[in-house]
């Protein structure tokens, strides 16, 4: 192997347990693809990783180095040994691989019914695709292995293609918690599903029985057909796209519930005026910002979002907002929307949380806990 020795901010955020060395603490660079031994300035092996290109050079691994054959046997092994335990027998759709979080930096695997959906973040890992695609189609539940793009600075194209098994068509249907949903392996937000938000689907549709409920950034009717299906009075959903739209019409009908009973409007929530209250709003926006230059600017679109929502929430009612922005830790995302919503009365916090357990995040990679979802109350 290649050796890369690391500057010493790189030696504690590894020794820490963080996945990546970036460009600037090292001098070394090798090829995208190869693995590398990481080494400190007196030649002390620290451990291994892949190569990557742009702003991270080295995407780190855990173990000691092995065959790239039998590496991606056992981490992919062992990733789906844990979602079997983990995901209950109602449930075929979830994420396999979660890049770090599963030893894999730079992967992911989403699981939809029998078809795996594979994204590259890395441009190391193209280099071992046939073997990554020969690992995950020996695992018993795959059919299909279908790689999506859509990462600009690995693929730079958009679509996607069946790399192994039978071609996957333009829409599939799996199960979650029971209920069906259709997916789009192709054209679908991330891989097809908003998988990380399955778990506070299932609690929205806990809270929901009897009310009127507003899901503002709707997409595909995720939050709404939860809600529908536990006995909303009434679901709104909102979102700016149409196809978007049809398609959680089409999720309400594959679980008998007629879609003429509820409400789905074409709309900008930034914009949209809401027809009256509701006893439960759902927040869930995409990314508001993309670069350090934008996350000043994306606190305060936080902070107005939920002012704006939240005049919307009735007396006794409840508002679950959400943030997918990786830029913007916790703290800083709470503070945004506690600063709305003083704008709106007061408020209780009943409960926070992140991902759920298929979406695990290395310990000192701050960067992979994403996800933020908040549950209030109005006082």
């Amino acid at each position: 192997m290649q050796v890369v020795r690391l500057n010493q901010d790189a030696l504690r955020a590894v020794r820490r347990g963080h996945p990546w060395v970036f460009a600037d603490a090292v001098r070394d660079i090798a090829e995208p693809g190869e693995f590398v031994r990481l080494q400190d300035r007196k030649g002390v092996s620290i451990g291994w990783g892949i190569a990557d290109e742009g702003g991270i050079a080295v995407r780190v691994l855990p173990g000691e180095p092995l065959p790239v054959d039998s590496f991606l046997a056992e981490r992919i092994g062992r990733a789906d040994s844990q979602r079997t335990r983990l995901m209950p027998p109602s449930t075929n759709a979830y994420r396999l691989i979660n890049a770090a979080g599963d030893g894999l930096p730079g992967i992911v695997v989403d699981r939809y019914g029998p078809v795996a959906v594979l994204r590259l973040y890395s441009a190391g890992w193209v280099r071992h695709l046939e073997v990554l695609v020969k690992t995950l189609s020996e695992l018993p539940w795959v059919e299909s292995i279908y790689r999506r793009y859509g990462v600009t600075r690995v693929d730079g194209r958009k679509g996607g293609e069946t790399l192994a098994g039978p071609p996957v068509g333009e829409s599939l249907v799996v199960e979650e918690h029971g209920l069906r949903f259709l997916v789009r392996p192709e054209k679908g937000q991330k891989t097809g599903l908003f998988l990380d938000q399955r778990e506070n689907r299932r609690r929205i549709g806990e809270l929901a029985a009897g009310r009127r409920v507003f899901n503002l950034f709707g997409y595909n009717g995720g939050f709404s057909l939860y809600a529908a299906v536990h006995g909303a009075a009434r679901v709104e959903t909102v979102d700016m796209s149409g196809p978007a739209l049809e398609d959680a019409k089409e999720n309400f009908r594959l679980n008998g519930i007629d879609p003429k009973a509820h409400a789905f409007h074409s709309a900008d929530v930034f914009k949209w005026e809401a027809p009256g209250k509701a006893g439960l709003v759902i927040c869930d926006p995409p990314s508001l910002t993309h670069g350090k230059a934008a996350d000043a600017v994306a606190r305060q679109a936080y902070k107005r979002l939920n002012s704006r929502v939240a005049r919307w929430v009735t007396a006794d009612g409840l508002l679950a907002s959400a943030s997918c922005t990786a830029r913007l830790d916790g703290p800083t995302w709470e503070l945004a929307v506690a600063e709305g919503l003083a704008e709106e009365g007061r408020w209780a916090l009943l409960m926070r949380c992140g991902a759920p357990p298929d979406h695990p995040s290395a310990l000192a990679h701050p960067e992979g806990r994403y996800l933020k979802f908040a549950l209030l109350s109005r006082l």
